[in-house]
């Protein structure tokens, strides 16, 4: 029989792994990953932007060599060169554009060895003007048609939604964890 005003301890494991995993992240984190729906002639276009002189994001962790190499798939590949980006930006309205083949998002795509950054100071380094890390062996590009991508759309609202989302979860946690307490 269960006592009035007692909990079963599953809402209490499930309360200290989702606060655990709030602090875990940085407060307000964001990254910048490929939309889901993109084709991959629109990736690759934004991965070779991103990798290459214009874009300067960090891509040796994709080479082949790299600790984000795997998996070997374009989305993979773009999304961790956007949010290099992205980061370098200091997450800016509109640094997560690529011409409407990448989207923000409040869950750390990180997996395994490979950590996406998740501010300026941990998105690494660019590669310099007139290289390319662009990783050549695991895509072949599209034709050209006249020329990369340009910067992202300045206008986009990206990363102020990412904030916004992030406070309300906080919000959220902070408001059920009141609650669960009081019941308590």
């Amino acid at each position: 029989m269960r006592r009035r005003g007692r909990l079963p301890a599953a809402p209490w494991l499930v309360a200290a792994v989702t606060l655990l995993v709030a602090a875990a992240r940085p407060a307000g984190a964001a990254w910048c990953i490929a939309r889901s729906g993109a084709s991959d002639k629109a990736l690759q276009s934004a991965l070779d932007y991103a990798c290459g002189p214009a874009g300067g994001a960090d891509c040796a962790p994709i080479q082949a060599s790299g600790l984000c190499y795997l998996p070997n798939t374009l989305a993979a590949h773009a999304s961790y060169a956007f949010n290099s980006i992205f980061q370098r930006s200091r997450a800016a309205p509109g640094a997560c554009d690529f011409a409407g083949t990448a989207t923000v998002t409040v869950t750390d795509p990180s997996y395994g060895s490979c950590t996406y950054p998740s501010s300026p100071s941990t998105a690494g380094q660019s590669t310099t003007p007139g290289s390319s890390s662009t990783p050549s062996n695991t895509f072949k590009s599209p034709p050209s048609t006249g020329g990369g991508l340009s910067p992202p759309d300045i206008d986009s609202t990206d990363g102020a939604e990412a904030s916004a989302i992030a406070s309300f979860l906080s919000l959220a946690l902070s408001c059920f964890m009141y609650m669960f307490l009081q019941l308590w």
